[in-house]
């Protein structure tokens, strides 16, 4: 093994991920046109908004923090609106910085979203709408997409500059 490869093991080996805690940090369920909205057909559009964001409690010690929105209308009509923040505390040390920011930016949700999906589902069945089950969201994919819009906007304001 050459000392580069050798030096990446260590790295790697040196790597520290643990999940401290998983927890509800907001929850907010609203049927604003309820009752007149069980009388619908259910043909609803549904419509997620997913954000992410973290923060950093201590050295090595990270908050991160899922929000999703869900949406179902009928027409005009909001059948119901959920809306859940799901967060953990992780304790993520001896990484490089580009791959800290992917397991804030990806890893963790993905941790994360399974909790708050049953969240949603849950909410979704205690207002005795149809069971909804969210789909899989890939967080690297998103995380790379977010990556390159923001090279793509730094590549820009440095031409503009």
């Amino acid at each position: 093994m050459n000392e580069e490869n050798q030096n990446a093991a260590e790295q790697q080996a040196g790597a520290q991920f643990t999940i401290q805690r998983i927890y509800t940090k907001d929850v907010s369920f609203e049927t604003p046109n309820s009752p007149a909205i069980f009388q619908k057909e259910w043909t609803p559009e549904v419509k997620l908004d997913l954000d992410t964001r973290s923060n950093k409690l201590e050295e090595g010690v990270f908050e991160v923090v899922l929000a999703l929105t869900v949406t179902a209308s009928i027409g005009e009509e909001t059948a119901f609106l959920c809306e859940i923040q799901q967060a953990g505390i992780f304790t993520i040390a001896d990484v490089e910085e580009v791959q800290l920011a992917h397991m804030l930016g990806a890893f963790c949700p993905n941790v994360l979203f399974p909790y708050a999906r049953e969240a949603v589902s849950n909410l979704v069945n205690r207002g005795t709408f149809p069971q909804l089950n969210l789909a899989p969201v890939n967080f690297d994919v998103l995380f790379a997409q977010y990556m390159q819009q923001r090279a793509a906007q730094e590549q820009q304001a440095t031409a503009d500059a």
